[in-house]
Protein backbone atom coordinates (compact mmCIF):
# COMPACT_ATOMS: atom_id res chain seq x y z
CA UNK A 1 0.00 0.00 0.00
CA UNK A 2 1.24 3.65 -1.11
CA UNK A 3 0.00 6.22 1.40
CA UNK A 4 0.63 9.92 -0.43
CA UNK A 5 -0.62 13.11 1.76
CA UNK A 6 -1.80 15.60 -0.61
CA UNK A 7 -1.91 18.23 2.17
CA UNK A 8 -4.40 19.12 5.20
CA UNK A 9 -6.80 15.82 5.57
CA UNK A 10 -6.06 14.68 2.26
CA UNK A 11 -4.56 11.53 1.58
CA UNK A 12 -4.28 9.35 -1.62
CA UNK A 13 -4.10 5.69 -0.60
CA UNK A 14 -3.58 3.29 -3.49
CA UNK A 15 -3.56 -0.72 -2.71
CA UNK A 16 -1.23 -2.95 -4.39
CA UNK A 17 -4.30 -4.36 -7.16
CA UNK A 18 -4.23 -0.29 -8.10
CA UNK A 19 -7.45 0.78 -5.91
CA UNK A 20 -7.05 4.54 -5.49
CA UNK A 21 -8.99 6.16 -2.80
CA UNK A 22 -8.85 9.57 -1.62
CA UNK A 23 -9.61 11.11 1.89
CA UNK A 24 -11.16 14.45 2.28
CA UNK A 25 -10.37 16.59 -0.59
CA UNK A 26 -9.68 20.06 0.23
CA UNK A 27 -10.60 23.15 -2.05
CA UNK A 28 -7.52 25.24 -2.16
CA UNK A 29 -8.03 29.14 -1.64
CA UNK A 30 -8.30 31.39 1.32
CA UNK A 31 -6.31 30.18 4.37
CA UNK A 32 -5.38 26.59 2.15
CA UNK A 33 -2.85 27.38 -0.46
CA UNK A 34 -1.87 23.65 -1.47
CA UNK A 35 -2.06 22.77 -5.23
CA UNK A 36 -5.02 22.31 -7.05
CA UNK A 37 -5.99 18.05 -6.48
CA UNK A 38 -5.35 16.73 -10.22
CA UNK A 39 -5.41 13.14 -9.02
CA UNK A 40 -7.81 10.06 -10.20
CA UNK A 41 -9.78 8.24 -7.94
CA UNK A 42 -12.17 4.87 -7.64
CA UNK A 43 -12.95 6.38 -4.23
CA UNK A 44 -13.58 9.17 -2.44
CA UNK A 45 -14.42 9.58 1.50
CA UNK A 46 -15.92 12.64 2.72
CA UNK A 47 -16.31 12.87 6.86
CA UNK A 48 -18.48 15.99 6.79
CA UNK A 49 -19.28 18.96 4.62
CA UNK A 50 -16.63 21.44 5.32
CA UNK A 51 -15.30 23.26 2.34
CA UNK A 52 -11.35 22.04 3.70
CA UNK A 53 -12.81 18.71 3.31
CA UNK A 54 -15.69 18.09 0.57
CA UNK A 55 -14.13 19.16 -2.64
CA UNK A 56 -15.19 15.95 -4.24
CA UNK A 57 -15.06 17.92 -8.03
CA UNK A 58 -11.25 18.05 -7.80
CA UNK A 59 -11.00 14.30 -8.62
CA UNK A 60 -10.88 12.87 -11.19
CA UNK A 61 -12.03 9.60 -12.87
CA UNK A 62 -16.00 9.61 -11.47
CA UNK A 63 -15.29 8.07 -8.22
CA UNK A 64 -17.50 6.45 -6.12
CA UNK A 65 -18.07 8.92 -2.79
CA UNK A 66 -18.64 7.10 0.82
CA UNK A 67 -19.97 9.67 3.16
CA UNK A 68 -22.75 8.45 5.58
CA UNK A 69 -22.01 6.28 8.61
CA UNK A 70 -22.44 2.44 8.77
CA UNK A 71 -21.12 0.30 6.19
CA UNK A 72 -20.72 0.96 2.44
CA UNK A 73 -18.79 -1.58 0.19
CA UNK A 74 -17.39 -0.20 -3.18
CA UNK A 75 -14.66 -2.06 -5.37
CA UNK A 76 -14.70 -5.45 -2.81
CA UNK A 77 -13.91 -2.73 0.20
CA UNK A 78 -16.16 -2.14 3.03
CA UNK A 79 -15.67 1.05 4.66
CA UNK A 80 -17.05 1.50 8.22
CA UNK A 81 -18.16 4.90 8.77
CA UNK A 82 -18.45 5.86 12.80
CA UNK A 83 -20.11 9.15 13.35
CA UNK A 84 -18.38 11.82 15.81
CA UNK A 85 -18.70 15.23 16.79
CA UNK A 86 -16.82 18.23 15.17
CA UNK A 87 -16.35 20.13 18.38
CA UNK A 88 -15.87 18.83 22.11
CA UNK A 89 -19.79 20.16 22.90
CA UNK A 90 -21.76 17.52 20.84
CA UNK A 91 -21.62 18.78 17.75
CA UNK A 92 -23.32 22.41 18.79
CA UNK A 93 -20.76 24.36 17.60
CA UNK A 94 -19.55 22.71 14.60
CA UNK A 95 -21.73 19.69 13.57
CA UNK A 96 -20.96 16.39 12.97
CA UNK A 97 -18.26 14.00 11.05
CA UNK A 98 -17.80 10.57 10.28
CA UNK A 99 -14.42 8.21 11.12
CA UNK A 100 -13.64 5.73 7.95
CA UNK A 101 -11.95 2.89 8.07
CA UNK A 102 -11.34 0.02 5.64
CA UNK A 103 -8.62 -2.75 5.08
CA UNK A 104 -6.84 -3.79 2.24
CA UNK A 105 -3.46 -5.13 1.64
CA UNK A 106 -3.87 -7.37 5.27
CA UNK A 107 -4.17 -3.43 6.97
CA UNK A 108 -6.37 -2.00 8.84
CA UNK A 109 -6.58 1.66 7.99
CA UNK A 110 -8.66 4.36 9.45
CA UNK A 111 -8.71 8.61 8.85
CA UNK A 112 -10.37 10.37 11.76
CA UNK A 113 -11.88 13.15 9.63
CA UNK A 114 -12.22 16.76 12.02
CA UNK A 115 -12.38 14.69 15.36
CA UNK A 116 -13.11 17.46 18.19
CA UNK A 117 -13.45 15.06 21.26
CA UNK A 118 -11.40 12.24 22.98
CA UNK A 119 -13.25 9.20 21.84
CA UNK A 120 -15.60 6.89 24.13
CA UNK A 121 -15.05 2.99 24.79
CA UNK A 122 -17.89 2.52 22.34
CA UNK A 123 -16.32 4.20 19.44
CA UNK A 124 -12.85 2.80 20.54
CA UNK A 125 -14.01 -0.60 20.09
CA UNK A 126 -16.46 -0.02 17.08
CA UNK A 127 -13.04 1.03 15.22
CA UNK A 128 -11.40 -2.00 16.41
CA UNK A 129 -7.79 -3.06 16.38
CA UNK A 130 -5.99 -0.42 14.30
CA UNK A 131 -2.50 -0.94 11.60
CA UNK A 132 -2.13 2.92 10.32
CA UNK A 133 -4.36 5.89 11.79
CA UNK A 134 -4.68 8.93 10.19
CA UNK A 135 -5.15 11.64 12.98
CA UNK A 136 -5.44 15.36 13.60
CA UNK A 137 -3.39 17.27 16.03
CA UNK A 138 -4.14 20.80 15.07
CA UNK A 139 -6.58 21.72 17.49
CA UNK A 140 -9.09 24.47 17.44
CA UNK A 141 -11.45 22.84 14.63
CA UNK A 142 -10.15 19.64 15.58
CA UNK A 143 -8.38 17.92 18.67
CA UNK A 144 -5.02 19.28 19.57
CA UNK A 145 -2.17 18.02 20.30
CA UNK A 146 -2.90 16.66 23.57
CA UNK A 147 -6.05 14.79 23.14
CA UNK A 148 -4.48 13.38 19.65
CA UNK A 149 -1.93 11.99 22.39
CA UNK A 150 -4.71 10.17 24.25
CA UNK A 151 -6.43 8.95 21.16
CA UNK A 152 -3.39 7.24 20.02
CA UNK A 153 -2.98 5.93 23.54
CA UNK A 154 -6.37 4.65 23.66
CA UNK A 155 -6.60 3.02 20.09
CA UNK A 156 -2.87 2.05 20.00
CA UNK A 157 -2.53 1.32 16.10
CA UNK A 158 1.17 0.09 14.88
CA UNK A 159 1.46 3.22 12.85
CA UNK A 160 0.29 6.74 13.31
CA UNK A 161 0.21 9.54 10.57
CA UNK A 162 -0.51 13.29 11.88
CA UNK A 163 -3.01 15.37 9.75
CA UNK A 164 -4.40 18.45 10.04
CA UNK A 165 -1.70 20.69 11.53
CA UNK A 166 -0.38 24.11 10.74
CA UNK A 167 2.12 24.62 7.48
CA UNK A 168 3.63 26.65 5.33
CA UNK A 169 0.49 26.48 2.97
CA UNK A 170 -2.25 26.24 5.72
CA UNK A 171 -2.80 29.63 7.56
CA UNK A 172 -5.72 28.16 9.78
CA UNK A 173 -5.34 28.77 13.24
CA UNK A 174 -4.12 26.09 14.22
CA UNK A 175 -0.72 24.51 15.87
CA UNK A 176 2.20 22.99 13.61
CA UNK A 177 2.64 18.94 13.95
CA UNK A 178 5.47 19.70 16.70
CA UNK A 179 3.62 20.25 19.47
CA UNK A 180 2.06 16.59 19.05
CA UNK A 181 5.61 14.93 18.83
CA UNK A 182 7.05 16.97 21.73
CA UNK A 183 8.53 14.76 24.31
CA UNK A 184 7.75 11.67 21.69
CA UNK A 185 10.69 9.44 20.79
CA UNK A 186 8.89 6.77 18.30
CA UNK A 187 8.78 9.70 15.50
CA UNK A 188 10.34 9.20 12.14
CA UNK A 189 10.36 12.32 9.83
CA UNK A 190 10.63 10.94 6.32
CA UNK A 191 10.93 14.15 4.49
CA UNK A 192 9.01 12.94 1.71
CA UNK A 193 5.29 13.06 0.77
CA UNK A 194 4.46 9.44 0.60
CA UNK A 195 5.77 5.67 1.53
CA UNK A 196 4.93 2.58 1.00
CA UNK A 197 3.85 -0.18 3.61
CA UNK A 198 3.37 -3.52 4.01
CA UNK A 199 1.45 -5.55 7.02
CA UNK A 200 4.12 -7.96 7.22
CA UNK A 201 7.10 -4.81 7.99
CA UNK A 202 4.52 -2.87 10.33
CA UNK A 203 5.96 -2.41 13.40
CA UNK A 204 5.45 -4.15 16.97
CA UNK A 205 4.84 -1.33 18.77
CA UNK A 206 3.17 2.59 18.10
CA UNK A 207 5.08 4.60 15.91
CA UNK A 208 4.56 8.17 14.20
CA UNK A 209 5.32 8.72 10.76
CA UNK A 210 5.41 12.57 9.70
CA UNK A 211 5.27 13.33 5.85
CA UNK A 212 5.37 16.14 4.06
CA UNK A 213 2.62 17.50 2.08
CA UNK A 214 2.63 16.65 -2.11
CA UNK A 215 0.79 19.80 -2.78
Amino acid sequence: MNIRWLGHATFMISSDDGTRIITDPYTTGGKLSYGEIQETADIVTISHGHGDHNNVSAVRGNPAIVDQAGITEVKGIKFQGISTAHDDAGGTQRGNSIMFCFEADGMRVCHLGDLGHMLDDKQAAELGQIDILLIPVGGYYTIDAQVATRVADKLAPRLVIPMHFKTEKCDFPITGVDEFLQGKTNVTRLEVSEAEFHAEHLPTSTQIVVLIPAL
